[in-house]
C-alpha cells in the first residue's frame, strides 16, 4: 500500500479536513427531534457556527494573502483590485435592488463552496496516476454531489433555511424533473463507487483522504439540503464542513516549516507556531465579532443580546449611505470568495494543483 497523500498528517487531515461532515451528521442523527424541520437557529448556535466559524474563516484568508510578503510582492495588483471591484459591485447592485445584491452574493458563495470541495479532491488526487477518464469521473462526482442538492432546492421551492436571506435563490417551476435528476445523480455516484472499488482491488491502492472528501461531500450536501429541512441541520453541515477544513488548511500553510521560513516575517512565524494557535484563532474571532456587530447595528438589528449595543448607537441608514455601508461590510466576504480562486494555484502541495 502506497503512502497516503495527506496534506499534513493522518491525524490532522482526518480530524480537521475529512471528518467534519461525518461528525456533524452523527450529531444530527443522534438528536433528530432537535434538528428536524427547525426553521431558525438559536442565538448560541448562530454565535458558534455563523459568527465564529463561517465569518471567522473568511478572515483566515488574510494570512495567505495580505499578511504573506511573497504574495503581496507578486500579486499586489490582484490584492488591490479585487476588494475595489467587490465594493463597487456590492454598492451598485444594492443600489439597484437589495434582492439583486443578495442574488449575486449567494451564487458567488455557492460557487466558492462547490469549488472548495473540488479543490480538496484534486489535492488528494495529486499522486494518482490514473487515466483521464478516471479523473473525469472523480470530477463529475464532486460536482454532481453538490449540484443535485442545489437543483433540488431550486426546483422544489423555498426550504426552512436560506443561504443568506429570504429570496436570495431563484426558484423554478419544474419540480417534476427532480425524480429524473435524482436517477442521474444516483447512477453517477454508483459509477464512481464501482470505479474506486475496481481501482482499489486492481492496484491495491486505497486513497483514503480522496474517498473521504468525496463521500463527505455527498453526505453533507444531500443530508444538509435535501433530506433534512431544518435551518440548524443545514447550517451545521454547511458551515462546519466548509469553514473548519479551510481554517485548518490556512493554519497548515502558515505552520509548515519551509513555507513559514520562506514567506512570513518573524512576528507571523511566531503566530503560526503551535504556541501562537490561540492568537491565530483569537484574531479570526475578534474580526468576525466586529464585522457582525457592524452588520447588526446598521442592517439586521437581530442580535442585540449578543453584541450588547445600546439602542442609541443603532444606525438608521437608507439610500446611498446604506448601500455604501453594505458595500464596505461585504468587502471581506466577497474578496475571500474571489481571491480563493487564485491563492492555491501555486506549488503549495508538491506540484501544481487546483485550489480548495
Amino acid at each position: 500500500m502506497k503512502t497516503q497523500p495527506w496534506i499534513k498528517s493522518p491525524f490532522f487531515d482526518l480530524l480537521f479536513i475529512i471528518s467534519p461532515p461525518f461528525l456533524c451528521l452523527l450529531v444530527i442523527m443522534a438528536f433528530p427531534a432537535f434538528f428536524a424541520g427547525q426553521e431558525k437557529i438559536s442565538d448560541l448556535s448562530w454565535l458558534l457556527l455563523v459568527l465564529f466559524v463561517d465569518v471567522g474563516h473568511v478572515y483566515s484568508t488574510l494570512y495567505r494573502t495580505y499578511f504573506d510578503p511573497s504574495m503581496w510582492k507578486t500579486q499586489r495588483p490582484l490584492l488591490i483590485t479585487i476588494p475595489l471591484v467587490s465594493f463597487v459591485t456590492a454598492v451598485m447592485s444594492y443600489s439597484i435592488a437589495p434582492t439583486l445584491f443578495w442574488h449575486i452574493l449567494a451564487y458567488l458563495a455557492v460557487f466558492h463552496f462547490v469549488r472548495q470541495q473540488y479543490g480538496f479532491m484534486r489535492i488528494y488526487s495529486r499522486h494518482e496516476n490514473y487515466p483521464r477518464w478516471s479523473q473525469n469521473i472523480d470530477t463529475a462526482c464532486i460536482y454532481v454531489s453538490t449540484i443535485y442538492p442545489l437543483l433540488f432546492w431550486h426546483l422544489s421551492g423555498p426550504r426552512n433555511f436560506n443561504w443568506f436571506v429570504d429570496g436570495d435563490f431563484f426558484y423554478l417551476p419544474f419540480e417534476q424533473l427532480i425524480p429524473y435528476l435524482f436517477a442521474a445523480y444516483s447512477i453517477l455516484l454508483l459509477i464512481w463507487a464501482i470505479k474506486e472499488l475496481l481501482f482499489t482491488i486492481g492496484n491495491r491502492i486505497l486513497n483514503i483522504p480522496k474517498i473521504g472528501i468525496i463521500t463527505g461531500t455527498i453526505f453533507s450536501w444531500y443530508f444538509g439540503i435535501v433530506y433534512y429541512n431544518g435551518d440548524m441541520a443545514f447550517t451545521l453541515l454547511n458551515v462546519i464542513s466548509h469553514g473548519i477544513p479551510y481554517i485548518a488548511l490556512i493554519w497548515w500553510y502558515g505552520n509548515n516549516d519551509y513555507l513559514r521560513k520562506q514567506t512570513y516575517p518573524s512576528p507571523l512565524r511566531v503566530l503560526f507556531s503551535n504556541k501562537g494557535l490561540v492568537f491565530f484563532i483569537g484574531f479570526l474571532l475578534i474580526f468576525a465579532f466586529i464585522e457582525e456587530g457592524l452588520w447588526d447595528i446598521s442592517i439586521w438589528k437581530e442580535h442585540n443580546n449578543i453584541f450588547g449595543v445600546p439602542a442609541k448607537w443603532q444606525l438608521s441608514l437608507n439610500g446611498p449611505i446604506l448601500a455604501i455601508m453594505v458595500g464596505l461590510l461585504t468587502i471581506p466576504q466577497m474578496t475571500h470568495y474571489i481571491l480563493d480562486g487564485f491563492i492555491w494555484r501555486k506549488n503549495s502541495f508538491g506540484h501544481k494543483t487546483h485550489r480548495p
